[in-house]
């Protein structure tokens, strides 16, 4: 991946800033966040915290600046429970990563309303596509062709189902789905190749995308309004992205491993991205909410 040196600013009190337009006489686009959007979180990253107390964590979140969050389940409440308490702590959620099962595609669609979410999102397809006839029934490695051409098969049926219900469906991606396997191509671009860009959109995950040697700027220039989202994420310098053959992933607070993600969102920014989420899947550094401090902050400084 080509890398940027990483483009910070320092931040002004308002007064400042509104006397350098004065000053400068020209008008300017103050973005206090990427995209001049509000910053978002995969509520995985504080799946423990949400789990002991989801009132106080999703308080807490708002507090630390986080406008929007996409859920991965709701603990022991039901969808319609969690939004409330969104609503209580002033939170939005554009998105939710749902279980899908193909025989009541509707139970999972009706949560993603009471959340008020527009974009159902996969967490991944993987059981769901795997072959009946391959013992074990999930592969261990890359993702094969046939593989691939079953998970397209699969998103375009539950993307069709969605749009009936009013809803975008989303895949999200891991690293398996950049490591070709008996000679095949890339299967993450047979999906975007073999899905309609209608029914199937697509949340980049950074991180994982990175840590099997790609780059999401490429994909963004390449395929450009298939990818409404992002989760944005940083690994340590030591997980040694292999492209090929992956090893373990070890995450990093934003900002403080190996991702630039300046060029990321100029991009990003070019092929229509609306929402991002910061997402850290640990093992931790720093408690995941300071983590969360750590990422928000970071994400305030990139322009």
């Amino acid at each position: 991946m080509s890398r940027c040196t990483r483009r910070r600013f320092l931040g002004h009190t308002g007064r400042y800033a509104a006397a350098a337009l004065i000053l400068n006489g020209l008008p300017r686009v103050i973005r206090a966040t990427p995209l001049g959007k509000p910053v978002g979180i995969q509520l995985y990253t504080v799946k423990d915290e949400i789990g002991r107390d989801p009132a106080a964590t999703l308080r807490q979140l708002r507090r630390i600046g986080f406008g929007e969050v996409e859920t991965a389940g709701f603990g022991q409440l039901s969808a319609g429970q969690f939004r409330r308490l969104l609503d209580d702590a002033g939170l939005t959620c554009p998105s939710a990563h749902l279980r899908f099962d193909m025989s009541n595609l509707d139970s999972a669609f009706a949560d993603a309303h009471a959340l008020g979410a527009r974009y159902a999102a996969s967490g991944s397809l993987r059981s769901l596509a795997a072959d009946p006839q391959s013992p074990g029934g999930v592969p261990q490695a890359g993702m094969s062709a046939d593989e691939a051409k079953r998970t397209a098969e699969l998103a375009n049926r539950i993307g069709e189902q969605a749009a009936r219900a009013g809803l975008q469906y989303v895949y999200h991606n891991h690293d398996f789905e950049f490591v070709a396997e008996r000679g095949a191509g890339v299967g993450y671009d047979l999906l975007l190749r073999e899905t309609d860009a209608r029914l199937v959109q697509f949340e980049i995950d950074c991180g994982w995308m990175i840590f099997a040697g790609r780059d999401p700027v490429d994909y963004f220039s390449k395929y450009p309004n298939r990818f409404p989202m992002i989760h944005v994420k940083d690994f340590l310098r030591d997980s040694d992205p292999a492209g090929a053959k992956l090893g373990a992933m070890h995450g990093a607070e934003l900002g403080r491993g190996v991702v630039d993600y300046g060029p990321i969102f100029a991009a990003a920014e070019k092929a229509g991205l609306r929402h991002y989420f910061f997402e850290e899947e640990g093992p931790f550094h720093v408690g995941p909410m300071q983590a969360a401090q750590v990422a928000y902050d970071y994400l305030r400084a990139i322009r």
